[in-house]
């Protein structure tokens, strides 16, 4: 199919062809659609790109254009962007030639005016808001305008002048006769010089009727302008009256909640002291978002999926109301707790528990990992016997006990009243979850059956976990969360992993679930795989890819969130997510995006529509939205953290040593805190000594189980098989372990059947009495 002919370049049109831009080695040239118009020469995939997403600009005053050979050409500006094209004649590259010297001249040439205008132009007095730079801006546009005109008029009268002088002579030379031909040939020169002059007069004309259209439209800009400066003058006066008001509100609700010992409740004052600035800055950051209605509207574009999203047109006219529901989420629930009778018991006013800040640094010891790694491949990770060589001095329930590193997300998700922007942050909160294993390279400790971990930040955080092994074979923990703030976790992670010769794969199995106690929204989503590579020779580096999907089963709203893996080839952020937050009727509302090992952006839908396929045949959708705000930013690590095994703030105090916790809690797992402490040799005795116990103790469960399962001469015969069952495979042992403080339900959430919370540890740590924990170290 043959294309349209472009047409011939003039120093006045936007002039646009199709042309091959070098993009690298692999691909090659690559067919782009280009435009060049004012000084700018930009490029697109498709013509349809042109309305919403430009690939590349180049200003052409400052560029260098240079040509190579009949058809190539390059076009850089110093070195920050260079194109090199090519296009499909010889004809047609000197067409684009002309093109870019005549424009190239014309944006150097505006360039010089505008900063001679700017020096001989007067300073304009600044005016509140930034009415006064475009009005300036304006005003400076029409001096230019102005000036260019009276040039044109100039060159109009010298052009009569000439005209005239050239029609007298010719009007001389036709009246001398020398002949028919001569006198034919005069008289065609005359109409010409009387079109030219005809043309000239109707440029100037133009010229002017463009002049007083624009000071027309100069006088409603500036009204216009004028109108916005006083609205935003109104608008800030008003916030900082708002200001004010919570200022002494806040002032009079601490003021208030100052009690005498014997009448406050010291865990709710605690809290209060501790987390308010936290809570301020809570209502801040809900409040900037909304904010952002006056910043122009952007496009972001990602992938449709028509099962999580459907077209949907302008939701303006509820954004009015949406936004009315959502400034209304400051609430006092600090207020209604300190007010409450029924607030928990009181408990002594004892002071923060100031923290370790650092551990030994990790010893450099050499070991040949193919040497254990070559008889491994292909074979469940958790059955690999490993030494400490490969761990880090954390178990697996100190880990997924990590988790609540950014528990503020949840924090304000609970203060959220509307259920989609609580859904914002139940998804930064799932994805932060991944910020702290970028670096972490090392393996942690598998749990014994058995242990246990619990995170009390009840008077620092307001939270308080706990974590047990409620599985060996598969391994599987159970973990439960609560908050004071209103919200609970509970998740059941099973890790399903293989050892590839170059990487490992881990892939989490289970349900995470997260319930808000104010709304009854319950979420719940799943964990993404995670990948170690360049195990046997290069630099370790994880990578988490994969797709979440978090659901409010109450609502039934939904946010797909997407893992982009690492490609060598791809032009994407590393460690991208991308992800859309969806009512019940697929109607989007919100956009996030970001890195999982860096921060968060969420900003609300305007408007969506259906774009051009993407690359995998899959159409895109376009959502243009307002600015974008942070909802989520990793904490930095601390310092010297590159010899601390990259720990985080709060996994430096994970293994710390308390006083009261359960005789089976990680802390107390020996060769965990030997590898602490730098003894690795010791710590593979020690490792192998309790790996050994807890076999033992296996098949003394299973002996058990068979006595009670068998009758009484079935169970004489299994004692003389006993051998034989003890080497059989792990999918025939019976073990009987009942999980202590966890019980199996039937979730009827996710259908599958988990471990639950029951009940009774934090009053056995009350009380301490541990009697009811087996000795498993």
């Amino acid at each position: 199919m043959s294309e349209p002919k472009p047409p011939s370049p003039t120093a006045g049109d936007t002039y646009k062809g199709w042309l091959f831009k070098w993009t690298n080695y692999i691909k090659g040239y690559q067919r782009r659609w280009f435009v060049l118009s004012n000084g700018l020469l930009s490029y697109y995939r498709t013509q349809a790109e042109m309305g919403h997403t430009c690939r590349g600009t180049i200003n052409l005053a400052t560029a260098n254009i240079a040509v190579e050979d009949s058809c190539n050409f390059v076009i850089s500006n110093g070195g920050a962007q260079t194109y090199h094209l090519k296009a499909n004649s010889e004809v047609e590259r000197q067409r684009w030639i002309t093109a870019l010297e005549l424009a190239k001249a014309k944006a150097v040439h505006m360039q010089a005016e505008s900063d001679d205008s700017g020096d001989d132009c007067p300073a304009v007095p600044p005016t509140p808001g930034q009415g006064g730079g475009r009005n300036s801006e304006v005003q400076s546009t029409l001096r230019t305008l102005s000036s260019k005109v009276e040039d044109l008029t100039t060159c109009n009268d010298l052009i009569v002048k000439h005209g005239s002088a050239l029609q007298r002579s010719l009007s001389e030379l036709e009246g001398i006769r020398v002949g028919g031909d001569m006198g034919e040939k005069i008289r065609q020169v005359t109409e010409r010089a009387t079109l030219f002059r005809i043309t000239s007069n109707a440029m100037i004309n133009a010229c002017r009727d463009f002049l007083s259209l624009a000071q027309s439209h100069s006088k409603r800009w500036q009204k216009a302008l004028q109108v916005e400066r006083d609205q935003k003058i109104r608008l800030e006066e008003t916030l900082e009256q708002l200001a004010k008001q919570h200022n002494h509100l806040e002032r009079a609700f601490r003021g208030a909640t100052v009690l005498p010992p014997s009448f406050s409740n010291p865990a709710l004052g605690n809290k209060g002291g501790v987390s308010g600035k936290g809570d301020a800055s809570d209502e801040d950051d809900e409040n900037e978002f909304f904010d952002a209605m006056e910043d122009p509207a952007e496009f972001i574009t990602v992938p449709a999926d028509p099962k999580y999203h459907r077209r949907s047109g302008s939701n303006v006219s509820g954004l009015s109301s949406e936004i009315g529901m959502d400034d209304q989420s400051v609430n006092f629930d600090e207020l209604s707790l300190a007010s409450n009778p029924e607030s928990p018991q009181a408990l002594e006013l004892e002071p923060v528990r100031q923290r370790r800040t650092r551990i030994p640094d990790k010893p450099n010891y050499y070991l040949n990992l193919w040497s254990i790694m070559k008889n491994c491949i292909g074979k469940e990770l958790s059955k690999i016997p490993m030494p400490v060589n490969f761990n880090e001095p954390l178990s697996m329930l100190q880990r997924l006990s990590e988790d609540l590193e950014y528990y503020e997300l949840l924090d304000k998700a609970a203060k959220c009243q509307s259920s989609l922007e609580q859904m914002c942050y139940v998804a930064a909160f799932t994805v932060s979850s991944y910020s702290t294993t970028v670096h972490r390279t090392g393996k942690p400790f598998n749990p014994l059956l058995g242990e246990t971990f619990e995170l009390d930040r009840l008077r620092e955080c307001g939270y308080r976990s706990l974590c047990e092994q409620v599985s060996h074979h598969p391994p599987a923990a159970a973990h439960h969360a609560m908050s004071e703030k209103g919200w609970s976790l509970r998740q059941e992670i099973t890790l399903a992993s293989k050892f590839r010769g170059k990487y490992f794969s881990i892939m989490p199995l289970g349900s995470i679930q997260c319930i808000f106690d104010k709304s009854n929204n319950h979420y719940s989503w799943k964990k993404v795989t995670t990948t170690v590579h360049n195990i046997i020779v290069g630099k370790l580096w994880i990578d988490q890819s994969g797709e979440i999907d978090v659901v409010n089963h109450r609502t039934g709203d939904r946010c797909h969130l997407k893992f982009t893996p690492y490609s060598y080839f791809s032009r994407d952020v590393p460690r991208k997510v991308t992800g859309v937050v969806t009512d019940k009727d697929g109607k989007a509302h919100y956009v996030l995006s970001g890195t999982w090992d860096e921060k968060m952006e969420f900003s609300r839908v305007m408007q969506s529509s259906k774009g051009e396929n993407g690359t995998e045949g899959k159409q895109r959708t376009v959502y243009q939205t307002l600015k974008a705000k942070e909802i989520w930013k990793k904490n930095p690590l601390p310092e010297g953290a590159e010899n601390m095994y990259f720990f985080s703030t709060l996994a430096l105090t994970l293994n710390e040593p308390e006083d009261g916790v359960a005789p089976t809690d990680s802390r107390r797992r020996p060769d965990q805190r030997l590898m602490e402490e730098g003894h690795w040799d010791e710590a593979n005795a020690e490792k192998q000594r309790l790996e050994e116990k807890q076999r033992m103790t296996r098949r003394e469960r299973e002996r058990e189980a068979v006595k009670v399962a068998s009758s009484p001469e079935e169970a004489d015969a299994g004692e003389t098989g006993t051998e034989a069952s003890e080497v059989s495979d792990e999918s025939t042992h019976q073990d009987n372990h009942q999980a202590l403080w966890f019980e199996k339900i039937d979730d009827p959430i996710s259908g599958e059947t988990l471990h639950v919370y029951k009940g009774g540890y934090w009053e056995s740590k009350d009380s301490c009495n541990w009697d009811m924990c087996p000795d498993i170290f």
